[in-house]
């Protein structure tokens, strides 16, 4: 465990991962006390977190790292209202069902990537402090204490007041709940300090406001900047959607490969806020990249150490053994859903599944069918010229059948034609 002397505040900001914070001396003091509790909220909109989410939790790790208690709360209770920050429109209410399950998805996760962080990890649900309050003990416990004034001049609210569809009394009193949440957690655990988002940073005022008028204590917050590129915008969006956290959502192999693609703009402020390499080895890496970007080394260090923290070891091994297919490597023991996603911008073709019985399916018919052979004498001589492959082996004899023994998995297979040509092969 770190010395309680460790300078946690300097660490965030040599990272740039301060956006706003309250007043700086009286944190470092704070925090300068082992065993502190620190709070960041994650809200179960889906039943899974995204790369969005990653500089929260990389903080929460960075928390436990320097000796204090990493509290991350899943907001059982304000997930049913919805948080407006950020929002241009009113969420959709989710069912009780669905917001069960999220919690239970979203909890698995947070403690996965904190398991190895080291200290005591708190992981809590405000529906447990808010189910079966009443609603005018509320107002009268809590809402007479927040003025309007303030709620409204919220950078949150103010904005969907100016648009046309506004904002609704639910998602308007979602400041209330979260700020009780930071009074609530600061009578039970002692957390002084909330971190999040630079979204954020009105709902985090008004729970130290709260505690200050509700009890008269000192809470503090921090809003980190969020994940965004170069361009200024959202990281963690592809064509095919949000990177998930969950593998059944983005595989490992997709996972990895969206930090092996960043952008080299993106590379080193990621390394910097997402990872705990040392900083000397982030500068070596920044030098190397500018001295040769196609080498990429930058981002295959970044996809390696995200990949670990969210997928473990053996994901690694897996996007690692995905990404050497697509150049090349043998391909053996795969499923069907990897070997879609790895070859998913190449050409594809199905066939019927008896066509592998029998005598099986001629090669040349195959190369020829899949386009990378323009006839089937073309094939011939690719196939005489070692040029064509199934599943990456070489095939020499032009009169080779394909049968089930050549799928790769339980009913797709891969031909290549020369070094990149590939096509992606399914028997229904």
């Amino acid at each position: 465990m770190t010395a309680p002397h460790h300078d946690l505040l300097a660490e965030f900001e040599t990272r740039g991962l301060v956006h706003q914070a309250t007043d700086a001396a009286t944190l470092r003091g704070w925090l300068g006390t082992a065993g502190r509790r620190v709070y960041a909220g994650f809200d179960p909109t889906a039943d899974s977190l995204h790369v969005g989410h990653l500089v929260a939790l990389v903080l929460l790790r960075r928390v436990a790292r320097a000796g204090h208690e990493p509290v991350a709360l899943v907001g059982g209770a304000t997930g049913m209202i919805g948080d407006p920050s950020g929002r241009s429109e009113e969420r959709n209410l989710l069912s009780e069902e669905q917001l069960a399950a999220n919690i239970a998805g979203v909890g698995r996760q947070i403690r996965a990537v904190l398991a190895d962080a080291g200290g005591r990890v708190h992981v809590v649900d405000n529906a447990d402090w808010m189910r079966g309050v009443g609603y005018l003990a509320f107002l009268r416990d809590v809402g007479k204490h927040v003025p309007l004034a303030q709620m409204l001049g919220k950078d949150s609210v103010k904005g969907r007041l100016e648009r046309e569809g506004g904002i609704s009394y639910t998602e308007f009193s979602y400041m209330l709940l979260q700020a009780w949440d930071f009074v609530h957690l600061s009578d039970t655990l002692d957390c002084r300090v909330q971190i999040g988002g630079s979204d954020q940073w009105g709902n985090i005022t008004a729970g130290i406001e709260l505690g200050r008028r509700l009890r008269g204590r000192d809470l503090h917050g921090i809003t980190c900047p969020l994940l965004t590129k170069a361009d200024g915008t959202k990281m963690g969006k592809t064509a095919s959607g949000a990177v998930w956290l969950d593998p059944q959502r983005t595989s490992p192999y997709r996972f990895y490969q969206y930090w092996i693609n960043l952008d080299d703009a993106d590379a080193g402020r990621c390394l910097l806020r997402l990872t705990e390499l040392p900083l000397d080895e982030i500068h070596d890496l920044d030098t190397k990249r500018i001295a040769n970007p196609g080498a990429r080394d930058s981002q295959r260090r970044l996809a390696e150490e995200l990949t670990r923290l969210v997928h473990g070891d053996a994901g690694l091994a897996a996007a690692r053994q995905a990404t050497e297919i697509f150049f090349g490597a043998e391909i053996a023991s795969l499923d069907d859903t990897t070997l879609a996603e790895i070859f998913a911008d190449v050409p594809s073709r199905e066939f019927v599944r008896g066509s592998l019985d029998g005598e099986g399916l001629p090669l040349v018919e195959a190369l020829e069918a899949t386009g990378l052979a323009q006839s089937r004498g073309a094939a011939r001589r690719t196939i005489e010229q070692g040029g064509a492959y199934v599943n990456n082996r070489r095939v020499t004899d032009v009169a080779h059948r394909l049968t089930s023994r050549d799928l790769a998995g339980s009913a797709t297979l891969v031909l290549r034609s020369g070094k990149k040509s590939y096509a992606l092969v399914r028997f229904i």
